[in-house]
């Protein structure tokens, strides 16, 4: 007997009935005492310690009963259990297997390399799903088990049987999958709607990826600079060899392995969410449909994120489209962050478009790993919300490792393929620019096999009948929400990068310039933690009728370039725009004993605060392992810590994070004016 005929047994024989504790009446409900009772009678289990392992894989893999306040696991003891008829549920063939992706896949003429097993079957692919199933590539078996976690085909969506939900969360990126699992877990009847891949930009095409291409670089630029290992007395012979097929594949591989915690089984079935697999459309201000099923809701929150923006180019459209849908033939590598991990193929050479955060990171990635990379921009500089200097040692070590940068382009002409293949495979492609060099402007061209585009971002809100919603929106800026990420439907929230960052005027208000100089351009790359704690503030607004403000959100950010850059609050730039008197007090990790033991000495920390006191307005730290350090400036602002307090936090020896420390002690010297100088010599002298 399967766990399913179990299951099956179980629900049609175990007693369900109202009950009552402590004046509370639960309806038709069973007791977990008495259910392992029914298990042991009817031989399904020979002890109680059996029937309590066997009732929790029927609660956890099966979903198919819960206990009445979601509080508890299945146990021994006098608590209520109900069961449950919603969730969602992965289809399964008439022999009772579960559907899969690979039931959708045709064999390719590359299926022996294992890195390419098949094509999508469109033909037969429910049309919900093709989107899904044409966003990831190559379907080797890390992304097909990718799908069946965050986009399981043929998912069977719970039936709403009229009732109202408590709150609709449309998005299951970083914002959606907190708020609907932190609702739920509050006891809130929560639907969560996601048309495409569950995890958004996050699991599939950010974090988790760039950060795994990232660490590979690491390896490889590491083991490739033998002047470093030999100062250490470490030698290595023999060619060092790049497998950067291996490298992707290690990607999908971690991918997958991470994707079962966003998974729409494990939100149905774990943490009781409602999960849709569809898009989502208002039909009015307190109902959507998805599928043709209309859902209706007391409060609901759009968390739809972004998408990337291409630069304006002849060309660039067609280019882009070829490669969005790739097959066994080597498509033109025009990219944004969407479809750079879909890559199988290392191009020769790459023009990464856009000089922030994501272009600098996969600029140097790719390098290390041994493209040829060239970073172009408009703006004549790299990562413009980081202060000029830090930029500089960042675009410094780039360029050391081979990194070319063109910063200063006027326009971007065009992108053609020249009709040239080269020897991995991939079509060449001409792209012509005009670059103001000593203010004369000239026409150029550049040869490139792969082209990232990560010129910014735009929101997600078209195609929800917003309109019929009463929420307003902008196509550029997003959709438009006060201090409390309310819309101009009050039922209706935002949040995550489909929300604008400017308020309306009734939701102004006072507000420190520290918190909001971090909120003023999130939109255009919100951190993964600012999502999730915009989500936060979602839930306690839109469930606890609280007035928790997101301009009070303090939003620390970090470049993971080698080295890294990591900010928080104001840096001097944003002090000099605001015209905020400050004074900065730096620490260089060329004076940091673990810095140097490491050899890592370039960079420095630089604490901001207010020139009258030691406020701290806000920190830049340049260096290796600038990522941790940062929360030790960001709890200091969060508790109103002073700098000067900071300089009594032991440290243990040696780190780097004593560089903070010590800019607490630059800040205190300032303190012994002349005066009290001269106390303090006369009390020593006193004790002589």
């Amino acid at each position: 007997m399967n766990l399913e005929e179990i299951a099956a047994q179980f629900r049609d024989g175990v007693e369900i009935k109202d009950r009552r504790y402590r004046f509370i009446k639960y309806r038709a409900c069973f007791v977990g005492n008495e259910a392992v009772d029914f298990l042991i009678r009817h031989g399904l289990a020979t002890t109680r310690d059996e029937a309590v392992v066997l009732g929790q894989s029927i609660m956890k893999e099966i979903g198919s009963f819960e206990h009445v306040t979601r509080d508890h696991s299945f146990e021994d003891d006098y608590l209520f259990y109900h069961f449950v008829d919603r969730g969602g549920v992965a289809a399964n063939h008439e022999t009772g297997e579960k559907i899969s992706w690979s039931d959708y896949t045709l064999p390719t003429a590359s299926n022996i390399t294992q890195l390419q097993p098949g094509m999508l079957d469109i033909r037969n692919l429910p049309s919900i799903d093709v989107d899904a199933g044409s966003s990831v590539w190559p379907l080797d078996k890390h992304n097909l088990t990718l799908l069946n976690h965050v986009h399981p085909t043929g998912w069977r969506n719970p039936k709403p049987n009229n009732n109202t939900y408590d709150l609709v969360v449309i998005g299951a990126g970083a914002a959606g999958l907190v708020t609907s699992s932190g609702a739920a877990g509050v006891g809130a009847r929560v639907a969560l709607i996601e048309a495409n891949l569950l995890g958004g930009d996050c699991l599939n095409v950010g974090c988790v990826p760039s950060k795994t291409l990232i660490r590979a670089a690491h390896l490889a630029y590491t083991v490739k600079h033998a002047d470093a290992l030999a100062d250490s007395g470490i030698s290595i012979n023999g060619n060092i060899e790049i497998d950067f097929a291996k490298i992707m594949e290690r990607i999908r591989r971690i991918r997958a392995q991470i994707s079962h915690h966003d998974s729409a089984v494990r939100y149905a079935k774990e943490l009781g969410v409602d999960v849709f697999i569809g898009r989502a459309k208002f039909v009015d201000k307190t109902t959507v449909t998805v599928n043709g099923e209309n859902i209706r809701f007391n409060k609901a929150v759009i968390a739809t994120g972004g998408y990337p923006s291409l630069v304006s180019m002849l060309g660039i459209n067609e280019l882009f489209s070829l490669n969005k849908h790739p097959g066994d033939t080597p498509r033109p590598y025009v990219m944004t962050n969407e479809t750079f991990f879909n890559m199988t193929h290392q191009p020769k050479t790459l023009v990464v478009i856009g000089p922030g955060v994501v272009g600098i990171e996969m600029a140097q990635a790719m390098q290390r790993l041994g493209t040829e990379v060239t970073v172009m921009g408009r703006s004549g500089r790299i990562l413009p919300r980081e202060d000029i200097d830090f930029c500089n040692i960042i675009q410094s070590q780039l360029e050391k490792e081979g990194v070319v940068f063109k910063l200063s382009v006027s326009e971007f002409v065009s992108i053609e393929l020249t009709g040239k293949v080269l020897d991995n495979g991939l079509p060449e492609m001409m792209i012509k620019f005009r670059q103001e060099v000593d203010d004369k402007v000239s026409e150029a061209v550049i040869f490139v096999d792969a082209v990232l585009v990560a010129t910014g971002r735009l929101p997600n809100v078209s195609g929800m009948n917003l309109d019929d919603a009463g929420v307003e929106y902008d196509m550029r800026l997003g959709i438009k929400v006060n201090d409390w990420l309310q819309t101009t439907n009050p039922k209706i929230f935002a949040a995550g990068d489909c929300c604008s960052a400017f308020k309306f005027t009734h939701g102004e208000c006072a507000v420190s310039p520290v918190r909001t100089g971090q909120f003023i351009t999130s939109r255009a790359h919100i951190a993964v933690a600012a999502a999730d704690f915009m989500a936060r503030t979602v839930i306690r607004n839109a469930l606890f009728f609280g007035r928790s403000k997101v301009s009070e959100l303090l939003i620390p950010r970090a470049t993971f370039t080698s080295p890294e850059i990591a900010s928080v609050g104001l840096c001097r730039k944003d002090c000099d725009q605001k015209r905020i008197k400050y004074k900065t007090f730096e620490k260089k990790f060329a004076d940091n004993d673990r810095s140097i033991c490491d050899g890592e000495t370039t960079g420095m920390v630089r604490i901001v605060v207010e020139a009258s006191s030691d406020r701290i307005l806000g920190a830049s730290i340049v260096g290796q392992g600038a990522s941790n350090m940062i929360s030790e400036v960001t709890i200091a602002i969060q508790t109103n810590t002073g700098l000067g307090a900071l300089a009594a936090v032991i440290h243990p020896y040696p780190t780097n994070a004593e560089a903070v420390r010590q800019t607490g002690d630059l800040y205190n010297r300032t303190r012994l004016t002349p005066t009290i100088k001269f106390m303090l010599r006369g009390l020593v002298q006193v004790q002589r």
